[in-house]
C-alpha cells in the first residue's frame, strides 16, 4: 500500500504558480479603472510588493529612502498592463476586480533592496506543497470544494509575497489511501516518505471551534520545522495570517543578509563536459544562478573547465545554490562538481 501511494503521490504533484524569476520583479495591485491618475496612485504600491518578493520582508522600514523609491516608482517602470480577475466570495457571489500589473526593471529594484540595507530572498525558491485538512466535527476532508474561494486566497496571498506553492492533485480514489490521522497530526514526514518534496511541505488543519475557524499549521523544507496556531472568526482571514507567517520563516531560511551580501570570486572545476551540448547547457544554468554575476573561462582539459565565477553575496552561499539546482553535484575527486545531464 505505501508503494501505491508513494506512486500516486509522484504523480500527481503539479505547481499552480512557480515563481519564476521575472515574476518576483512583477507588482500586481487592484485599481479602479485604467486611467492615467489610478495608475500613477497604484504605482508605489506596485513596487512595494516587488520589494517584499526580492526580501522576503512583510514590513519594510519606513525610511526616507524607502519614500524616495516609492516616489520614483514610475520611473523604474519597464511594462504595464491591466487583468481583469474573477474571484468567488464566501457567498458564492463572483466578482471581477480590474488589476494593474507593473514589471520593474530588474537592476533597479534590486539597488532599492541593497540600499535600504534588506535581505535578499534568493531567487531559486522550491515550492512549497499545501495540504489543507479540514474537521466538520464528523468527518475530516482533505481540501472541501466549498471552501474553494479560502484555497483561492491562499493562491493570492502567496503570489503578492513571492512563494511558490502548489497542491497534491488526488482524484477520490487517491484520496482514500491518505492516512487522515496522520495528515491531521501534522505529521509532514508522513508525506516525505511517500513522495512529497523535502523541501518544501506545509499541513493545515482546520477546525470551526464557536465562532472561531482554529488552523494548527506544521510546515518543514530542509533546513527547519515549524509549528504554530492561529484563529479567525473567518476563514479566509485566518488563512492570510498563516500563508503571510509561512512566508516569512521560509524566506528567513533562504535569505542573504544584508552584511553578507557584496561582490565576491571563486574558481572551481566541472568536469562531465564532454560534448559541445554539456558545455553550453552547463553555461547555460551557471547564468541563471541567482548568486552568479558573471562566468569566465580560465582553461579546459578533456572533459572538465576550469570557470571563475563572480557572486554576488559570501562564497559560502555557493554550495546550496548548486545544490537546489540539481545540475552539478559535488564531484569524488579532481574536480569541485560533476555535471549532471538534463533532459
Amino acid at each position: 500500500m505505501k508503494k501505491i501511494l508513494l506512486i500516486i503521490i509522484a504523480l500527481h504533484f503539479c505547481v499552480f504558480d512557480a515563481v519564476a524569476q521575472s515574476n518576483l520583479y512583477v507588482g500586481e495591485v487592484a485599481v479602479a479603472s485604467q486611467s492615467e491618475a489610478d495608475r500613477r496612485d497604484a504605482m508605489p504600491d506596485a513596487l512595494l510588493q516587488v520589494l517584499q518578493k526580492l526580501s522576503g520582508q512583510r514590513e519594510l522600514p519606513p525610511v526616507p529612502a524607502l519614500d524616495e523609491a516609492l516616489n520614483d516608482a514610475e520611473r523604474m517602470m519597464l511594462s504595464f498592463r491591466y487583468e481583469n480577475v474573477e474571484r468567488t466570495g464566501s457567498d458564492g457571489d463572483v466578482e471581477t476586480r480590474l488589476r494593474l500589473v507593473a514589471q520593474f526593471i530588474p537592476a533597479e529594484a534590486d539597488r532599492v533592496v541593497q540600499q535600504l540595507g534588506l535581505p535578499r530572498w534568493q531567487q531559486e525558491r522550491p515550492s512549497v506543497q499545501i495540504w489543507v485538512v479540514v474537521d466538520n466535527g464528523i468527518t475530516r476532508r482533505l481540501k472541501p470544494v466549498e471552501f474553494a474561494y479560502a484555497w483561492q486566497s491562499i493562491e493570492d496571498v502567496a503570489a503578492s509575497r513571492g512563494l511558490p506553492v502548489s497542491w497534491p492533485d488526488l482524484d477520490e480514489e487517491e484520496m482514500q489511501l491518505v492516512d487522515m490521522r496522520l495528515l491531521w497530526g501534522g505529521f509532514t514526514d508522513y508525506l516525505i516518505e511517500r513522495g512529497a518534496p523535502a523541501d518544501g511541505v506545509a499541513i493545515i488543519a482546520a477546525r470551526r471551534e464557536g465562532p472561531q475557524w482554529v488552523l494548527r499549521w506544521n510546515v518543514t523544507n530542509e533546513v527547519q520545522n515549524w509549528s504554530w496556531r492561529n484563529a479567525d472568526r473567518e476563514l479566509l482571514f485566518a488563512l492570510a495570517e498563516g500563508i503571510h507567517r509561512m512566508t516569512d520563516e521560509v524566506a528567513a531560511s533562504n535569505s542573504i543578509a544584508a552584511s553578507e551580501q557584496g561582490l565576491s570570486t571563486v574558481d572551481l572545476r566541472i568536469a562531465g563536459l564532454t560534448s559541445s551540448t554539456a558545455y553550453i547547457e552547463c553555461m547555460e544554468y551557471l547564468q541563471t544562478v541567482s548568486l552568479i554575476t558573471d562566468v569566465e573561462i580560465l582553461g579546459a582539459d578533456p572533459g572538465q573547465v576550469h570557470f571563475r565565477l563572480r557572486l554576488n553575496a559570501d562564497p559560502g552561499f555557493l554550495a546550496d545554490a548548486l545544490r537546489r539546482g540539481s545540475v552539478l553535484l559535488p564531484a569524488s575527486a579532481g574536480s569541485e562538481y560533476d555535471y549532471v545531464f538534463v533532459q
